[in-house]
C-alpha cells in the first residue's frame, strides 16, 4: 500500500516489511463507531491516526464508565493477541478521525515473530493497563474537580488539540458523575478562564492551570503513555533480540569503535 509519514506512534516506528505484512487498510472513523463490543469477536487491530477513542465498562443497567483513552499513540483490538476471543469491554471513537487497521490473523502472524511489533505492541498494552489502574485509583481517592481537570487534560493530549466536540452529559458518563455535577465544575473552571464551553463544545484555554487543578494521576499516565516506546529494549521470543535490541545493539558497538579509536 502507498502512504504518506504515519501519525501514529507505533507505525512510526514499524519498518517498511513489517508495514507490508500487515497490509493496512486506511479506515474512517467517525464518532460512535465501535472498534469493540462486550462479548464480539475481535476481528481487526486499528491504528489511530487522528481523533480519540474510549474505553468503557459497561454494566447490566446500560450505563458505562471510561476505564482509558486512546488517541494517535494507541492500537486498538491487540487484546486479541493475548489470547482474547471476545471483548470484554466497549471501545468507540468520542471524537471522529481515521487511522489504519490490519486483520486479526497478519497481526497474530506478525506477533509471532517476535519483532518490533511484539515488542511495541506490548508496550502499549502495558501502558493502557497502568492508564485503567491509575484512573481506578483516581476514581476512589480524588475530587470530581480534580478528575475532570485530569481527563481533559488527557483529552487534548489524545486528540492533538484544545478543542473537543463533547458535552456535559458525555463527560459525566466517562467520569461516572452526575450531569450537573460536571456542569458546576465546567462553570467554575470558566470563570478561571481555563476553558470556554458552548453547548457540546469545550476550549481548554489553559492547559497549564488546568495542571496545576488536577490530581498526579494525569502526569502518571501522560509521562507513561508519551515514553511507551523509548523504554529499555525487550527481549523477544526464545531469548531472540527484537529489530530494535538489534538497532540499539549496532549503535552501541560504534559508539564503542569510536571511543576505542579516540
Amino acid at each position: 500500500m502507498s502512504q504518506g509519514p504515519f501519525k501514529n506512534g507505533l507505525l512510526q516506528r514499524f519498518d517498511s516489511k513489517t508495514i507490508e505484512r500487515l497490509d493496512l487498510k486506511a479506515v474512517e472513523l467517525p464518532v460512535n463507531h465501535e472498534i469493540e463490543f462486550p462479548g464480539n469477536r475481535i476481528e481487526h487491530l486499528f491504528f489511530i491516526e487522528r481523533g480519540m477513542a474510549s474505553m468503557t465498562t459497561t454494566f447490566d443497567d446500560g450505563s458505562q464508565v471510561e476505564v482509558g483513552l486512546a488517541g494517535w499513540e494507541s492500537v486498538q483490538g491487540a487484546s486479541v493477541l493475548m489470547g482474547t476471543k471476545k471483548s470484554l469491554n466497549r471501545v468507540y471513537m468520542q471524537v471522529a478521525g481515521h487511522g489504519y487497521s490490519t486483520i486479526t490473523s497478519l497481526a497474530r502472524e506478525e506477533f509471532k515473530r517476535c519483532s518490533v511489533f511484539q515488542d511495541l505492541t506490548l508496550r502499549y498494552l502495558q501502558a493502557q493497563f497502568i492508564q485503567s489502574a491509575q484512573t481506578a485509583g483516581c476514581n476512589a481517592r480524588h475530587s470530581v474537580q480534580q478528575r475532570l481537570a485530569r481527563w481533559l487534560l488527557l483529552c487534548a493530549d489524545r486528540n492533538g488539540g484544545r478543542i473537543l466536540p463533547l458535552s456535559h452529559e458525555y463527560i459525566a458518563d466517562m467520569l461516572g458523575v452526575n450531569r450537573s455535577t460536571v456542569t458546576v465544575f465546567a462553570g467554575q473552571f470558566q470563570s478561571l478562564n481555563l476553558i470556554q464551553y458552548t453547548r457540546g463544545k469545550i476550549n481548554l484555554v489553559d492547559l497549564a492551570g488546568l495542571e496545576k487543578i488536577a490530581c498526579e494521576c494525569y502526569r502518571v499516565v501522560r509521562d507513561h503513555l508519551t515514553n511507551l516506546t523509548e523504554y529499555d529494549q525487550g527481549i523477544g521470543c526464545e531469548g531472540q533480540l527484537t529489530e530494535l535490541d538489534l538497532k540499539a545493539s549496532e549503535q552501541s558497538q560504534g559508539a564503542v569503535r569510536i571511543t576505542n579509536h579516540a
